[in-house]
């Protein structure tokens, strides 16, 4: 076993994809550093892949014959004379495996030994090794045995409710939160199952579940000389599923006596193994105590968070560290200045139970960074979101002096975000970090889904102003193809030889009524009516849609037209409207409710029902693995499996038809 090699290196293999991989692209660069991307199939066209100065293509789409092939990594790495690669986060950012292949091939590794990462990166391990030095665990069983017994004492021991949780990984993968006996088996399994896919290890580990907790994390840093650093502390209480979904620092919730013990708490779990490099340990807090969960020894993607209270680069450490330097400043020399909070975009359907969304993206707007605001992206308009991996396309952070001020500008950077082709989470973003309780911070790790209803809320009716911007859009669109020919006497006036003429639009909202808009042109000011209203309309093309006056009131409208298909944004909100063709012939093919159809490209990874078996409603007929998460597909109504057309292992496409169930009781 060779030791960790520390030295300056000028060619970077960045062993990930996505938006962490364009993270790590910026910096590197800014450092003077070559970079080399690696993809799949699937991300031929990737941004991380663009932005690189090389890049080498892996293997197939699946993430296992790709981005954890460590084989076919490190031969990227010796075909392109990288001397160092950067594993990002997920994918082989906790194997020691490849930590350890990598030294043996003379690569420097951007991260801990694989030692530290055997010692840390397993929770079951981690917490043994914390125990022994004295940092307060959460109450549970993280041995070797596996057996169901052996789970079963444990959780009699601990008592209800408990988490059963992969030992390996992270993200809320293979983590079942049980509150009876009767769960606990089919849970384990499920866990098991989802922790193998994921990170290729199904160990699992029991501790006592903490209701209404909050979770606060510590950024630490060591360096090869003995230094470690923690960088304060991220509040990352609102989750969904075990997934972080809202990311800040400070806590809003720790005293500046309690954020020096969680930071000392954190040296100290730290220290017992010398770490060296980035990582993050993570606590659990009742309301009184804090608990050590687990450590993981990577980079963080909530770390833009730190960084904007620091000042300090947490890539550019990471690397300075890999280099063989000093960490730039002492414990006392960092300075908290402000607050920061961030938001996860993500390609799912909060309106279908957050289903991941795949395809390919058609709009991207974000506002662009500066004055306390940051976007990190990984995807821009035109490329292909897939259902092999992680579904989070972007991150929004915004910092200000104050933590209120914060949250109006994350706000403010998220109703500004438009991305459209797929359907994302931003609504239901905006809809959280505007909810008071968060504001007050009232908050605990199970309040998105107490507050699910309220939180995914459908788009309010569509009003004036949104109907006369709808028309005004397709206007707009009308006039900007006219431009392109040559000839063409069109004008958002209203071109006519001759007199005024009238021009009737309609529009659904969902499946609601159709409503109404008169547009009168030609030989004066193009005016639009409403029901009984008529008003004055004028439109100003702006980047990304128009300003609309009416009736010498401005308005700033964000648009896309897709065929009859609209989207607006306005000072009311986000609104999809469906331009009625006024030739009628409008019909759409629809699956009926006895067909179970696959609502993603996905694999079936357990059968739950047997033909003939009677099902109430809601009843669970089958899994998939979509994105690297399970989803289980439910009767629609009471009634009976008449058919399954699927087996375990087959992979499905989008639409296709799994099973069939035949109503009645």
């Amino acid at each position: 076993m060779k030791s960790k090699m520390y030295r300056r290196f000028r060619t970077l293999l960045i062993a990930n994809r996505g938006e962490i991989a364009c993270r790590v692209i910026r910096t590197a660069r800014a450092m003077g550093l070559r970079t080399v991307a690696v993809y799949s199939e699937a991300d031929a066209g990737a941004m991380h892949v663009a932005m690189a100065d090389s890049a080498v293509l892996l293997g197939p789409a699946r993430a296992r014959d790709s981005y954890l092939n460590i084989e076919a990594v490190l031969d990227a790495a010796k075909k392109t004379g990288a001397e160092a690669i950067h594993p990002g986060y997920g994918f082989l950012s906790e194997n020691a495996e490849f930590a350890e292949a990598c030294a043996r091939a003379g690569i420097v590794f951007v991260g801990p030994t694989a030692a530290m990462m055997t010692a840390m990166g397993s929770k079951s391990g981690s917490k043994a090794l914390m125990e022994k030095a004295g940092v307060p665990l959460v109450p549970g069983y993280h041995g070797d045995e596996q057996d169901e017994a052996t789970l079963l004492k444990a959780v009699e021991k601990v008592g209800f409710p408990v988490l059963v949780k992969a030992s390996a990984g992270g993200g809320g993968r293979g983590m079942r939160v049980v509150r009876a006996k009767e769960e606990l088996a089919p849970a384990i399994v499920s866990a098991k199952r989802e922790a193998k896919a994921a990170f290729g290890d199904d160990r699992m580990l029991i501790e006592k579940y903490v209701d209404n907790p909050r979770h606060i994390e510590v950024q630490i840093v060591g360096d090869s000389h003995g230094n470690l650093l923690s960088l304060f502390e991220r509040e990352c209480t609102l989750q969904r599923r075990h997934q972080k979904v809202i990311e800040e620092a400070p806590s809003p919730t720790l005293n500046a006596r309690q954020r020096e013990a969680v930071c000392e708490a954190a040296r100290k779990a730290a220290g017992a193994v010398n770490y060296v490099g980035a990582g993050t340990i993570e606590f659990v807090s009742d309301g009184k105590d804090v608990f050590f969960i687990e450590m993981n020894t990577r980079l963080q993607v909530e770390h833009p968070v730190t960084e904007l209270i620091t000042d300090v680069d947490l890539v550019e450490w990471q690397l300075r560290v890999a280099f063989g330097e000093k960490l730039p400043l002492t414990q006392d020399q960092i300075r908290l200045n402000g607050h920061a909070i961030e938001a996860r975009v993500y390609a799912e359907n909060p309106q279908k139970n957050f289903m991941p969304s795949v395809g390919r993206i058609k709009t991207w707007r974000t506002p662009a960074d500066g004055d306390g605001l940051r976007i990190d992206a990984g995807y821009r308009g035109g490329d292909a979101v897939s259902p092999y991996y992680d579904a989070m396309l972007a991150k929004v952070i915004a910092w200000a002096p104050t933590r209120d001020v914060a949250i109006d500008k994350l706000n403010r950077g998220l109703e500004e975000t438009d991305v459209r082709g797929i359907v994302t989470n931003i609504p239901f973003l905006s809809a959280l970090v505007t909810h008071p309780k968060v504001r007050s911070n009232h908050i605990d790790t199970g309040f998105i889904e107490r507050e699910l209803n309220s939180l995914t809320e459908t788009t309010p009716p569509a009003g004036d102003l949104e109907l006369c911007a709808a028309v005004a859009a397709i206007l707009a669109d009308e006039e900007k193809a006219a431009r392109a020919q040559a000839h063409s006497p069109w004008q958002t006036s209203g071109w006519q030889p001759v007199g005024r003429r009238q021009r009737v639009f309609s529009f659904r909202q969902g499946q609601g009524a159709e409503h109404k808009v008169a547009l009168h042109y030609g030989g004066g000011v193009p005016t639009l009516s409403v029901g009984k209203h008529e008003i004055a309309l004028a439109i100003s093309p702006v980047d990304g849609g128009f300003d609309m006056t009416l009736d010498g009131v401005k308005s700033r409208v964000a648009s896309v037209v897709e065929g009859h298909e609209l989207y607006l944004r306005t000072r009311n909100g986000r609104f999809d409207l469906h331009w009625v063709d006024p030739f009628g012939g409008e019909t759409e093919e629809q699956v009926g409710e006895d067909k179970i159809v696959a609502p993603l490209p996905g694999t079936v990874v357990a059968l739950l029902a047997e033909e003939g078996t009677r099902l109430e409603k809601g009843a669970a007929i089958l899994t998939l693995e979509v994105m690297k998460m399970e989803q289980t597909l439910r009767a629609p109504f009471a009634g009976v499996l008449k058919k399954l057309k699927c087996k375990v292992g087959d992979i499905v496409g989008e639409g296709v038809e799994l099973a069939e169930v035949e109503p009645g009781a």
